[in-house]
């Protein structure tokens, strides 16, 4: 019998072959020395190891998701992007409000749909002002959007 190690990075303990996306689960907090706690939200948009999100659209989709999200809430620390490039890695500080996640995540992605251009896309605000793609982003977010209901559900 061979016992599994457990590793540092929270992610690295979920087994990835026994999850359904898409989903929206908590994957950690961590609480700061005086007492703000910071939440961390897995948004799995893609099948992990079956699927992923092509560069240019994961690229387009957290540039818009990083700048509409925050017109929704000031608790937003960051949006990045997986590098298994399967969905993001939302964080929140002092928000424990699952249900206001998931209206937060979708009222962002309708956010994305109504988009005419991808906020900072170019070289003076961006590190790779070539690889985006607006209609890729808004691809994602339609996919996403259509499984609303399927989100809370993990496994």
């Amino acid at each position: 019998m061979t016992v599994k190690k457990t590793m540092n990075v929270e992610s690295f303990n979920l087994d990835h072959t026994k999850v359904k996306a898409p989903y929206i689960r908590l994957a950690g907090m961590k609480e700061g020395r005086h007492g703000d706690v910071i939440r961390k939200y897995d948004l799995r948009f893609c099948q992990p190891n079956k699927e992923h999100l092509e560069m240019p659209a994961l690229h387009s989709l957290e540039h818009m998701m990083a700048e509409f999200s925050r017109n929704h809430s000031d608790q937003i620390v960051d949006i990045s992007p997986m590098g298994c490039q399967t969905g993001y890695y939302l964080s929140m500080v002092n928000h424990d409000d699952y249900e206001d996640i998931l209206s937060l995540v979708e009222k962002t992605l309708n956010d994305v749909l109504t988009a005419t251009e991808v906020p900072a896309c170019n070289e003076v605000q961006c590190g790779w002002a070539a690889s985006h793609s607006l209609e890729g982003a808004k691809e994602i977010a339609k996919k996403m959007l259509a499984h609303r209901d399927e989100w809370t559900e993990v496994f």
